[in-house]
């Protein structure tokens, strides 16, 4: 794994990496987003053959992550899980077995629809909206501007397009820094991206392949 780039924020201090995280030191959080565990799973029960290496490389990013930075918390921003439960859940709860030390807090996404009951045999806390860490505020969609709290979301699945000679171009997810809010890039790479169009003075990081540049 490359270095991860330093970001402050709000006196706080941010790493972000090219795995699709960020660790936040002073709470020593890893904080992450749409990640949809079980989406592979979904996709090949209703007889689309997608094959589960992709769910299997997301978990070793993950893992990775967790090895790397040693964090007392996991903060998921919505989206953790896919749809209903499948075989790709049931491999997840193994995992989670093995690393039950770790705290992991889920602000639901809409896609976050499992059984009550399922999260609390995962041993995952379940916030319904919206999770205030100061001076952080975490939700899944529609980024609340505050002028007391900095807010992060993810569900848009940010990219930025960059223009190459010619007409050629590539579409990367990236990271959305604006004036009061974040937009956190897909954990999984088995989605789509929405295109952003930042303004003067804000901040993207662009992921290309195993690195972080920043744009602006």
């Amino acid at each position: 794994m490359h270095t991860p780039i330093l970001h402050k924020l709000y006196q706080q201090t941010l790493w972000l990496t090219a795995l699709r995280s960020i660790f936040w030191e002073e709470e020593k959080a890893l904080i992450v987003s749409d990640l949809h565990f079980g989406k592979t799973g979904h996709f090949r029960k209703s007889g689309i053959p997608v094959p589960q290496t992709i769910y299997k490389e997301d978990l070793q990013r993950l893992v990775l992550l967790l090895n790397y930075f040693k964090p007392e918390q996991l903060i998921v921003v919505g989206d953790f899980f896919h749809s209903h439960a499948n075989t790709e859940l049931e491999w997840f709860k193994k995992w989670r077995d093995d690393l039950s030390y770790i705290k992991i807090i889920l602000v639901k996404g809409n896609h976050d629809i499992l059984k009550d009951a399922w999260y609390k045999q995962a041993n995952i806390e379940v916030i319904e909206k919206e999770l205030l860490i100061h001076p952080f505020l975490f939700m899944h969609d529609n980024c609340m501007r505050r002028k007391d709290v900095y807010s992060f979301c993810g569900h848009v699945h940010p990219g930025i397009y960059l223009h190459g000679l010619g007409k050629q171009g590539i579409r990367l997810p990236c990271f959305y820094f604006a004036k009061d809010h974040c937009i956190l890039p897909a954990f999984s790479r088995f989605t789509g991206m929405a295109l952003i169009e930042p303004e003067r003075n804000e901040n993207v990081f662009a992921i290309v392949e195993d690195k972080l540049v920043q744009m602006q």
